[in-house]
């Protein structure tokens, strides 16, 4: 049975959808005022890994990922580039799915953009406010009165009094508390118009937790299954989407008196940073997918972190991407001499069995990946048709091994390959020729152009990058 690690249970459980046979799940992504990073890619890698398994499992799954269109940071970038927030947002949301479709994710069942759902956010407000847990200040701003939900901290184990004692919160002369967030903010003069609403409590605009509170609800419902992101959203965003979306849901005569549940599993994928150190732009280690991709085939990428377990840190390096890519053409190079049929996986092989037990243990890549090179190693020994479809079969429920061998080898289609064919015609000629000394030296041309070749039966010469 599936077991996944439920943030707010802080342990492993095992997996009861709430309907049978179906999963909701809702996953926090992207806000589209710049180019996706690494942090990103593991993001999307990660839940895509989750909804192929739940699939897999034989689960229907609804999975939304939202689009975050309105912030402060959108608002600030299109000032500046002297653009609309439509203009600014439609353009990154086209690369990053450039991006995400180069690391072979899987398009999310929906894809809310928030700017979308505005009314659902102003509906969810004024129910709070109803409930004794929102208030409007004298700046204009709608909060959320944090000390009237008595379950605050319960996803972070963060208490209101540790919050308060340790000053995590600016205060605000307007806010009841400094702990209060905000869920509506007032209209300045100085923003754009397009990114402004009405509402009962003015001219504004929604703050970004009661975003994803609105967009989950309303394609999802107020109850449902797994909710995931990155590590660094268990605090205060997701600890706010769960007081928001119980307290939207508690009974307004007794708002203390909540037994409603928002979500039944908490999903947090680890944190990555670049060669040990957190990635940031002031350190200058911060790196965008398609700058990593301008050096790493994507699905090397992809590879590289899905053979880490979800939860634990990633380390990104030149080193570690260049091992993955070592790693991921030991497992081409078992498929490039065999024909491969592509079949279903058979769940009663015993290596299928090894990688279900790895996978329902709370997805655990690293185990699955090492099961794979296991299989691997069988296929290089046997050569065996159906042992290499199962092999090919089973990465492809991680999205991996999906290419003909000779494209990933190869490296696809570079600019290149005329000359590395033409060399590799010059070696044959001067082997023809018995001149060894010409075909060693045409080798090792080959070899400081970062290319492998491997003599086979027949005279053919088979080459890879290196």
């Amino acid at each position: 049975m599936l077991q996944i690690y439920n943030t707010l249970a802080r342990e492993k459980q095992v997996f009861k959808p709430i309907t049978p046979n179906q999963v909701r799940m809702y996953v926090c992504g992207m806000t589209v005022y710049d180019y996706c990073h690494l942090g990103h890619a593991r993001v999307m890698v990660v839940f895509d890994m989750v909804q192929r398994w739940l699939r897999a499992s034989g689960y229907e799954v609804n999975y939304v990922r939202n689009i975050t269109d309105i912030d402060d940071k959108i608002i600030k970038r299109a000032l500046e580039n002297n653009e609309s927030i439509r203009e600014l947002t439609d353009r990154f949301i086209l690369a990053m799915h450039e991006d995400a479709d180069a690391l072979g994710i899987e398009r999310p069942t929906h894809e809310p953009r928030a700017t979308e759902y505005v009314p659902e956010m102003l509906g969810i407000i004024e129910q709070l406010e109803q409930n004794g847990l929102a208030y409007q200040a004298t700046n204009g701003d709608v909060n959320y009165a944090v000390r009237g939900f008595k379950s605050y901290g319960k996803l972070s184990g963060k208490t209101l009094d540790d919050l308060r004692a340790g000053e995590r919160v600016a205060v605000a002369d307007d806010k009841r508390d400094p702990l209060d967030f905000v869920l509506w903010k007032s209209a300045k003069e100085s923003e754009p118009a397009d990114t402004k609403w009405p509402s009962k409590w003015g001219i504004g605009r929604p703050g970004w937790h009661i975003e994803c509170s609105a967009m989950s609800s309303s394609l999802l419902g107020n109850h449902f299954d797994i909710h995931g992101g990155g590590a660094d959203l268990q605090f205060p965003h997701h600890e706010n989407e769960i007081a928001q979306s119980e307290g939207a849901m508690q009974c307004s005569d007794d708002p203390h008196n909540h037994n409603e549940q928002f979500v039944n599993y908490w999903m947090h994928n680890g944190f990555v940073r670049v060669d040990n150190e957190k990635m940031s732009k002031s350190l200058g280690n911060f790196f965008t997918i398609r700058d990593v991709l301008k050096e790493y085939d994507a699905e090397v990428v992809r590879f590289f972190i899905l053979r880490a377990q979800y939860r634990s840190p990633l380390n990104y390096s030149n080193e570690h991407l260049n091992d993955a890519k070592s790693a991921l053409t030991r497992l081409y190079n078992a498929l490039k001499d065999i024909p491969v049929d592509d079949k279903p996986v058979d769940w009663t092989e015993a290596h299928a069995v090894a990688f279900k037990s790895a996978m329902d243990d709370d997805f655990n890549t690293a185990i699955a990946v090492s099961v794979l090179f296991d299989l691997a190693t069988l296929v290089n020994k046997t050569q065996d048709v159906v042992l290499a479809s199962q092999l090919k079969a089973l990465a492809g429920v991680l999205g991996l091994l999906q290419r003909e061998p000779h494209v990933f080898l190869q490296g696809g289609v570079q600019d290149d390959v005329a000359q590395i064919e033409a060399l590799i015609e010059s070696r044959k000629v001067a082997k023809a020729a018995k001149d060894f000394a010409a075909a060693d030296a045409v080798r090792a041309q080959l070899t400081d152009m970062g290319i492998a070749i491997e003599d086979k039966a027949g005279g053919v010469v088979e080459w890879r990058r290196m």
